[in-house]
Order: C-alpha cells, then structure tokens, then sequence
C-alpha cells in the first residue's frame, strides 16, 4: 500500500483559505537530505489513522527509518488509552514517523515518547512563540488566558521488526467553539505568533532529529544526552500533587517529585515512600 498524496485530489483543496493545504513538494524539498534522518515525506489528504497505515507500511516493508506520514484530515485518530482524536480538516498537524534504533538496547526505547515530547516542546517554542509544557508522559500543554490546555499528545507503536511508529496530534488553529472537550486548546488560542503549519511542521520535525541524534549518539542514556534534564525541566507535573490512574482499577496520590532513569514519574506519598509510575492516566491535583 502506498500513501496517496493529498495534492493529487484537487477536491477540497483549497474549501477553506484559512487553512490552506500543506504542500508535499515544499515539505521535502526542505526535509530530506543525504545525510538526514527524514527520507521520505508523504502528505495524504484524509485517512483513519497515520499511525496505523505507517505501521502497516512497515511492517509491508514499505517504509523505513525516517518515514513521515502526514494528515490533513483523521478520521480514527487514537490518542493514549485508546482515547479519540478528533480535529477539523488542516486544523492541526497529524503526523507520525517510524524510528528504528538499532543500535540502543530495546530497554531504553521507552524514553522514545518522552524524547519527541521535548522535541516538539522546543519546536513550537521556536516557530510558535508559545511556551509549551509537558504533562507526563507526553500530552502537549498551552496557557489559554491563565489556564492550562491540553494542545497535542504523542502515542508510539511497535511495528514488528522494522522499530517504532510516534504518532504527533497538535491543535493549532482551532477556535474555541470547535474544542471537542473540555481543557482543550490550541496554538492559536494560546497567541502564537505564527500558525502556518508548513514551518510548523519543519521545525518540529527539525527539532526531534536533533534531539533524536543525540540520543542515539548516547546510547539511549537519558542522562549522558541531556534528555532526562530536559524533560524535568519542562515538565509541568513535576512539583505538583498528582492522581495517578492505573491499570487494574488502582490509583495513586502523591507529589510527583521526579522522573527517574527509565522515563517512569516518581511520586512521594503520604505513607513516606516513593514509587515509580511507569504507565497510568496523570491527574493534576493542585497547581505547582
């Protein structure tokens, strides 16, 4: 199976002129080089999920590392736990990239959700001009007036032996009247300066091969590559009191107090202890 590009069907394409399409032409030309990690870019105009068609390319082995599958429009977009997300036509940007780090042990590729949470931060901070923070693990948050927003969340899938697919979901020109639900928000209704997907897109992507080399370059050490620091420090559930939700109906209040070596959040609770989250829905509680 191969991606159909969204500027093969001229239907639609230009309905909404406040949303103009992204153009595939453009996006290579400024994405894929020789020596880069981006190798291939495709931009489909509507699909279920590009996470699952990207896996299913590679596991086809019809993608490989450095694959870029880009939506204009989702229809069975899934967000962690299975959740649904669901956005306008070219009111966002919805994305997903097969990685394949061969050379890092399997044990640390949990950090992978982690790492393109930092990238895509410090890629909107720079092309956006809006102040992104981190929720554990990897929701994307926004100040909306004095509140914050979720904007994007990222999810990872395996895919069989060809490494890993990073779905991306960021709102950007979404209006207040089209949030489907609550604490939503979107770049636009949180000031940035700029909402023209196109560098938007560039930058993140940009962003998550620099910090995607140092990584590897490390080894996959959190530490040595300066990820773990990083993240810590735009993580905006750090510091606060947290409820986490975990599998098997069991929750969890604490303060979380850091995020350790294996990416988990470590929270302190009441009994005195600390004890590391690795997967659970994150509740905040009371403001940092």
């Amino acid at each position: 199976m191969t991606p159909r590009d969204a500027s093969d069907s001229p239907r639609g394409r230009w309905s909404d002129l406040s949303r103009p399409p992204l153009s595939t032409t453009a996006l290579r030309r400024g994405l894929v080089r020789g020596d880069g990690l981006w190798r291939q870019v495709d931009v489909v105009q509507r699909t279920g999920s590009t996470n699952s068609d990207l896996v299913a390319l590679a596991v086809a082995g019809e993608a490989g590392e450095g694959a870029v599958l880009v939506a204009e429009e989702q229809t069975a977009a899934r967000g962690r736990l299975d959740r649904q997300w669901t956005a306008p036509a070219r009111s966002g940007l919805f994305f997903s990239v097969l990685l394949d780090p061969a050379d890092v042990p399997v044990t640390r590729w949990g950090w992978l959700p982690l790492l393109t949470g930092v990238a895509v931060a410090t890629g909107l901070s720079r092309a956006a001009g809006v102040d992104t923070a981190l929720k554990w693990p990897n929701d994307l948050l926004v100040t909306v007036g004095d509140e914050e927003r979720k904007t994007g969340g990222i999810l990872a899938e395996r895919a069989g032996d060809a490494g890993i697919v990073i779905g991306v979901g960021i709102n950007v020109t979404l209006q207040a009247d089209e949030l489907p639900v609550p604490g939503a928000g979107s770049l636009a209704l949180a000031g940035a300066v700029s909402t023209d997907r196109d560098p938007l897109l560039r930058g993140v992507l940009r962003s998550l091969e620099d910090w995607y080399g140092r990584w590897r370059a490390a080894g996959g050490d959190p530490a040595a590559s300066g990820l773990q620091e990083t993240y810590a420090a735009g993580c905006a559930t750090l510091g606060r009191v947290v409820r986490a939700e975990l599998p098997g109906d069991r929750s969890l209040v604490g303060e979380a107090v850091a995020v350790d070596g294996e990416g988990r959040l470590v929270l302190a609770t009441e009994a005195g202890v600390q004890e590391p989250v690795g997967a659970g829905d994150i509740v905040h509680l009371r403001p940092a």
